[in-house]
């Protein structure tokens, strides 16, 4: 029997999982974190992912130690540090600043489909990786990346479009991503073999 599948995560060794919900699929790496967040079909993270307050889309391959959804201290206050909004963990009379893990909570970074984010790359709050767009290993992405494009660095920076706008254009209105199971099984062989050019040519 395959290893994954459609009706519940796989879930490896000492995973922390809050308010999150996951599609067909999906499997979650050791020793990762998953909070207040969307995981969609067929997408993974290896080990040790930090994934908060995101939406991710199908297919994508996150690598081992990538942090999406850094979160952020509030710079602009008389201090940084957690005293002020974890309260309750210093004081028996103080709570919690609701306020300000509400406002945390709904700053979504996106993450599209048939993405690849490298390992150790950081996707900060409130981003968008377009579909297909490949993070490279470390990379801080502060930034939106556009689809098909690969960015790397820090601050991230676009490298190269990993295809041509039209190509692109045109991946994305074929949009396999949607197809169901079987019809992935059938086109296994072309996902195998051909090249972007050529699975448009015979699918498009």
């Amino acid at each position: 029997m395959a290893r994954l599948q459609a009706e519940a995560p796989f879930l490896h060794p000492e995973c922390q999982i809050a308010d999150s919900r996951f599609g067909r699929y999906v499997e979650i790496g050791a020793g990762s974190r998953v909070a207040n967040s969307a995981v969609g079909d067929y997408s993974y993270c290896d080990r040790i992912c930090d994934i908060a307050n995101a939406e991710i889309g199908k297919f994508a391959n996150i690598a081992s130690l990538v942090r999406i959804g850094a979160t952020d201290h509030p710079m602009e206050k008389a201090s940084l540090h957690h005293f002020h909004y974890r309260s309750g963990d210093y004081w028996n009379d103080a709570d919690h600043d609701a306020e300000w893990f509400s406002r945390r909570a709904g700053r979504t970074a996106f993450i599209g489909h048939d993405t690849w984010i490298g390992h150790a790359a950081i996707i900060k709050p409130e981003v968008t990786i377009g579909h297909g767009a490949v993070v490279a290993s470390g990379a801080v992405v502060t930034k939106d990346v556009a689809p098909y494009t690969i960015v790397g660095g820090n601050t991230a920076k676009v490298i190269r479009r990993r295809y041509t706008e039209a190509v692109a254009g045109q991946m994305m209105d074929l949009a396999w991503w949607d197809w169901d199971h079987e019809a992935l099984r059938v086109a296994l062989p072309d996902f195998r073999t051909l090249r972007a050019e050529a699975f448009l040519e015979k699918y498009a």
